[in-house]
């Protein structure tokens, strides 16, 4: 009796698929634990994040009339509280009375959006990362760094991006 090999069927090679199996598993995973902080967020933001009660400028400098459209009314931002707004990407705060602030909505942590602000704090749903509704401050969770302050400017009762 002889012994034929048996032909070897064509296409790749199993250690091939595994690789290539391995491969984009990784890369979807490294992905996800980027970091998604945008550096040139932090460059345009304003050192404290916010303006007072009557309106002006955040930050001490003049926008002009190159700002965003309107956010919300003064009376929509809760007092000790805030609001999110996910498609503009920045939070609204009232820290203490006519005081508006405004931050980044992207946690410094892994990039999700921050989720609301309650008795001060602006949480993040994630991971629980928190921030101080006043300064940005990291106050609890994994955040590495304080939300970068947003610029805004507050005419009347009109809050605007600037």
């Amino acid at each position: 009796m002889s012994t034929q090999a048996l032909p070897s069927e064509p296409g790749p090679a199993r250690r091939t698929v595994v690789a290539a199996v391995g491969g984009v598993g990784l890369a979807a995973a490294l992905a996800a634990c980027g970091d998604s902080d945008k550096s040139g967020d932090a460059a345009k933001s304003s050192g404290d994040g916010g303006t007072g009660g009557t309106g002006g400028t955040a930050g001490g400098g003049d926008a002009g009339s190159a700002g965003g459209g309107m956010l919300a009314k003064t009376a929509d931002i809760p007092q000790g509280g805030g609001k999110v707004f996910p498609d503009q990407g920045v939070v609204v705060t009232q820290p203490t009375a006519g005081t508006f602030k405004a931050f980044s909505a992207t946690c410094t942590h892994q990039g999700c959006t921050v989720k609301d602000v309650v008795g001060g704090t602006i949480n993040c749903p994630c991971h629980g990362s928190k921030y101080d509704a006043a300064t940005g401050k990291v106050t609890g969770g994994p955040a590495p760094r304080p939300l970068p302050a947003k610029t805004i400017k507050v005419e009347g009762d009109a809050i605007k991006l600037a």
